[in-house]
């Protein structure tokens, strides 16, 4: 099949964010002025340049009691933000932490997750991951939207710090098998790193 995207698909579901896969997965802790902490979800996450490291999460919408989402205010507000990385052992957690909730409440708690100090940003880490980034935001760039009454956001953060627990470290070398990060598919589907193989570049 074939289809312009400005026209409809005649598909169940728009199969855009099902191509573009697997996404990993970026658990974004911010906090606002007044030390207040959230966490949330973002497939819409990645590496995009390694020297300096650089990440990003687009955010796209509004939160239910206007405005920005906390991941956006709180990073464009403070400057800093974590990305713990979720993975199968903390996937329901992490599901946990993509509900839509009022702005005063903790998604650590609301989750059952520890919230760890971090060494060089204020927004805490996700104990539970193997996995942490501390960040230093760099830039927002703005998206053409669809629905001009939702911003379409894409937040760059410089890595500063990194965060990785010996249990997945082997031989100097990220153990996947030991990592087992998760990435979004589409609809509500997910896929979990285990089967790796390696193919040298000629």
């Amino acid at each position: 099949m074939f289809y312009e995207t400005k026209d409809h698909h005649g598909l169940k579901h728009n199969p855009f964010k099902s191509l573009v896969v697997p996404r990993p997965i970026g658990w974004v802790s911010s906090q606002d002025r007044n030390g207040v902490v959230n966490l949330a979800p973002y497939s819409f996450f990645n590496a995009v340049a390694s020297e300096p490291p650089i990440v990003m999460f687009s955010s796209n919408g509004a939160h239910s009691e206007g405005g920005y989402k906390d991941s956006v205010s709180n990073v464009q507000d403070t400057g800093e933000f974590v990305c713990s990385l979720a993975t199968w052992e903390n996937r329901e957690a992490m599901n946990t932490t993509s509900s839509m909730v009022a702005r005063s409440v903790d998604e650590f708690e609301l989750s059952g997750l520890t919230p760890v100090p971090s060494e060089l940003v204020k927004p805490p880490r996700v104990k539970e991951s193997p996995v942490h980034l501390e960040c230093k935001y760099l830039q927002t760039v703005e998206l053409p939207s669809d629905n001009p009454q939702q911003a379409n956001l894409v937040v760059f953060g410089h890595v500063v710090g990194i965060h990785i627990d010996d249990s997945i470290i082997s031989d100097g070398m990220i153990d996947m098998d030991a990592f087992k990060p998760i990435a979004r598919l589409g609809y509500f589907d997910y896929s979990v790193v285990d089967h790796v193989f390696t193919m040298p570049r000629p």
